[in-house]
C-alpha cells in the first residue's frame, strides 16, 4: 500500500512540474511558482531526484530581488488568469513576481538536502551559490523587517505568512480600510469551491494593502513604518529562527563570514521568548502597528518547537499544551483549536488541516517528545493514505478540500516515509 502511494507521490510532483520550477497544484488555481511550497517540493525530489531538487530551488532564487528579498510568488507563465497577476503586482527582477515575501524555509530545505545526499562537486558548486543568496535574503529580513534591532521581524501583508486567512490577522485586518472603488476580478473561488477559500471582505482587504506597498515602490526602507499591516508573527519568527541556526551551519561549511547572524540569532532567541504568555503556556503574535497583543488558538503558534528553543522549561510547557490541541480526535493539527469562536472547519486557514503545518511541528518535536512525534508523523500518513494528496482536510472526518494533486502534500509525505524507513 505505501510502496504504491510513494510512487503516487512521485507522480503528483512530476504532473506539476514545468521546466525548472513545480506547480503547487495541477489546476488553474496557482499556476506560478510560489516560495515556500518550492521549498517543501525541492525536498521532495531530493528522495528520488537531486538534480531536480537542486533546480526547484536554484530557479526560484533567479527571482531574488537586487536588494535580496525573495518574492513569495513567480509568474514564469504570463498568460493565465490568476489574481493578482504579474501586471497587477508590475515588479521583479528578471522574472515577473510579487512584491512580498514568504516563510523563509528554504535554509532549513537546504541543509536537511545537504545532510542526507552525497553531493557532486558541480552540485556543491551551485549550493554555495545558493547559500551566498540565502545569506542576503535572511540579510534583507533583518535589515528592513526589524529596522529598529529588536531580533523579530514583521511581515507586511497577512500573504507573507503563508496563511493568509487565518483568524490570527482579524483584528489587524479590521483596522485596514478598504480602498475607495476597487476594482478586481478573484479567480480561485471560481476554481474552487468558495466556501473552502477566503471570504471576499478578507480579499478586499488583501488587495488595499498590496495596493498601498504597490504605490510605495514595494519600498523596504519606508515601509515597515508606512504599512497598513504590520505584525510579528510567531510562526514566521519561528521559521527564520530555525532557517537562521541553519543558515549558519550552510555559512560556516562554505567558509563564509556568519558572525553578524550568530549575533541576532543570540537576540532572537532571548527576544522571542518575551511573546511567550505564561498564564496560557503559550506563544502569542504582536501586532506592531496597532500596539496589540494577538492572542487566537493558532497551531502556528506552535511552530515555536521548530525553532529548538534552549528554554527546555518553555519547551515542555509548550508540548504539554501541543497535545490538548487535538490529541483526542483522529485526525491533527486543526489550524485553529475547534473551540475558538472563529473556527471555521472548512475554510483555508481558518480550520482545516494543513501537511506542511504537521511537518514542521513533528520536526520540532522529533528530539523533545519522540512518542508523540511519532504519533502526529502516523495520523499525518493516514490521512493522505486515507484521502489522497489534496490542500486540505477537515480534521472531523479527514475529508479533502482544495486543490488535489498538491505538491507540498506529496513532497512532505515522501520526507515522512522515506525519514521513517530510515528510523
Amino acid at each position: 500500500m505505501r510502496n504504491n502511494l510513494i510512487e503516487k507521490a512521485k507522480k503528483v510532483l512530476l504532473g506539476n512540474k514545468k521546466r525548472g520550477f513545480t506547480l503547487p497544484t495541477n489546476n488553474k488555481l496557482y499556476p506560478a511558482q510560489w516560495k515556500w511550497d518550492s521549498g517543501f517540493i525541492a525536498l521532495g525530489y531530493s528522495h528520488f531526484n537531486l538534480k531536480y531538487a537542486i533546480d526547484e530551488i536554484s530557479t526560484l532564487l533567479k527571482g531574488q530581488w537586487k536588494d535580496g528579498m525573495i518574492p513569495h510568488i513567480l509568474f514564469h507563465d504570463l498568460n493565465t488568469n490568476y489574481y493578482p497577476n504579474h501586471s497587477v503586482w508590475n515588479c521583479g527582477n528578471k522574472i515577473h513576481s510579487s512584491g512580498i515575501t514568504q516563510p523563509p524555509v528554504l535554509a532549513i530545505i537546504l541543509k536537511k538536502i545537504l545532510d542526507k545526499n552525497k553531493i557532486k562537486v558541480t552540485q556543491k558548486i551551485k549550493i554555495k551559490s545558493m547559500v551566498q543568496k540565502l545569506k542576503k535574503y535572511h540579510e534583507w529580513l533583518i535589515k528592513y523587517r526589524d529596522p529598529k534591532n529588536t531580533g523579530l521581524v514583521s511581515i507586511l501583508h497577512p500573504w507573507e505568512s503563508g496563511y493568509d486567512n487565518s483568524p490570527l490577522w482579524d483584528y489587524s485586518m479590521n483596522e485596514v480600510k478598504v480602498e475607495k472603488n476597487l476594482k478586481y476580478k478573484r479567480g480561485d473561488n471560481k476554481v474552487i469551491n468558495p466556501e473552502y477559500r477566503p471570504l471576499d471582505s478578507d480579499y478586499d482587504r488583501y488587495v488595499t494593502i498590496k495596493n498601498h506597498l504597490r504605490n510605495n515602490k514595494y519600498n523596504p526602507k519606508h515601509l515597515y513604518k508606512k504599512s497598513m499591516f504590520n505584525v510579528v508573527d510567531v510562526g514566521f519568527n519561528s521559521i527564520f529562527l530555525r532557517a537562521n541556526k541553519d543558515l549558519l551551519e550552510l555559512l560556516k561549511i562554505f567558509n563564509f563570514e556568519h558572525k553578524k547572524l550568530h549575533k541576532f540569532i543570540l537576540k532572537s532567541e532571548n527576544k522571542i521568548e518575551k511573546l511567550y504568555n505564561k498564564k496560557k503556556g503559550v506563544f502569542t503574535n504582536y501586532d506592531v502597528k496597532n500596539k496589540k497583543k494577538i492572542v487566537v488558538p493558532s497551531i502556528t503558534n506552535y511552530f515555536i518547537l521548530f525553532a529548538n528553543l534552549k528554554n527546555q522549561n518553555i519547551n515542555k510547557k509548550i508540548i504539554k499544551n501541543l497535545k490538548n490541541h487535538n490529541l483526542k480526535k483522529k485526525y491533527m493539527f486543526s489550524s485553529i483549536k475547534p473551540n475558538y469562536k472563529k473556527f471555521e472547519e472548512k475554510r483555508y486557514w481558518r480550520g482545516p488541516v494543513w501537511i506542511n503545518c504537521n511537518w514542521i511541528i513533528y520536526q520540532g518535536l522529533k528530539n523533545k517528545d519522540k512518542k508523540f512525534a511519532n504519533i502526529i508523523k502516523e495520523k499525518t500518513i493516514n490521512l493522505i493514505e486515507k484521502n489522497g494528496f489534496y490542500e486540505y482536510y477537515s480534521f472531523k472526518t479527514g475529508k479533502a478540500f482544495g486543490a488535489n494533486n498538491f505538491s507540498w502534500s506529496a513532497s512532505l509525505f515522501l520526507d515522512l516515509i522515506f525519514e521513517k524507513n530510515n528510523n
